[in-house]
C-alpha cells in the first residue's frame, strides 16, 4: 500500500467516524440501543443491560466496510 492510499483510507475513515459522531451529537441514533433484542434489566440498586441486537448491526457494518475496504484497495 502507498503512502498517497494509505492517507486517502485514512482520510476516509475520518470523515466517516466525523458523520456517525454528528449523527450521535444530534440525536438521530438515539434509537441505537433500545432495540427489541436488547437486554435491559433495571431493577432497586441493580441495573444490566446487555445490547446484543444493536452489537449484532455494528458487526455487520464493520464487516461490509471492511469487505469494501480489501477490494477497493488490493
Amino acid at each position: 500500500m502507498s503512502d498517497r492510499s494509505l492517507g486517502s483510507t485514512l482520510m476516509l475513515v475520518g470523515l466517516m467516524l466525523l458523520a456517525v459522531g454528528a449523527l450521535a451529537w444530534s440525536g438521530a441514533l438515539s434509537w441505537f440501543g433500545r432495540l427489541p433484542g436488547d437486554i435491559r434489566v433495571e431493577r432497586p440498586g441493580y441495573r444490566f443491560y446487555m445490547p446484543i441486537a444493536s452489537m449484532m448491526i455494528v458487526s455487520v457494518v464493520l464487516t461490509v466496510l471492511a469487505v469494501v475496504f480489501r477490494r477497493l484497495w488490493r
